[in-house]
């Protein structure tokens, strides 16, 4: 998935080789346990937040957003209470994709005390995102 933007200035998402029909062939999906934030509840939900907390970047259209969907709830299941994990969907949000220079996705970032603190870009495998996070999964 590529970021392109239009010439108003507004990022949007394109999949290189992809027809409409193939991208809505995807489906939309959605996680039952990770929470959809938006552009206006970010700041409460994210940056003001008292424990870490995880944004998948994600879109209804986009098949590795599905791929790391039942790894992400996963990790949110096992670490509940220690990191909370929320999804944000670029199409309907585009203002915190473009904040943080999300250019792809699946992308994941990790925030802590209302910063940025480690991105994973693409769908990885399991250990990618535990290796990536483990300060704050398990610490110590």
């Amino acid at each position: 998935m590529l970021a392109k933007r239009d010439s108003s200035g507004v990022r949007r998402w394109t999949c290189p080789g992809a027809r409409q029909t193939d991208l809505a062939a995807l489906g939309t999906g959605s996680l039952s346990v990770v929470r959809e934030i938006t552009d206006e509840t970010f700041e409460a939900e994210v940056m003001q937040a008292e424990r870490p907390v995880v944004i998948d970047f994600w879109a209804p259209w986009c098949g590795p957003c599905k791929a790391v969907e039942p790894v992400l709830a996963d990790l949110a299941d096992q670490h509940a209470g220690r990191v909370d994990f929320v999804k944000l969907n670029i199409d309907e949000n585009p203002v915190v994709a473009s904040r943080y220079d999300v250019l792809a996705i699946p992308t994941a970032i990790l925030f802590e005390g209302g910063e940025a603190r480690e991105t994973v870009v693409g769908a990885r495998a399991r250990s990618h995102y535990e290796s990536a996070w483990a300060n704050w999964l398990n610490p110590r």
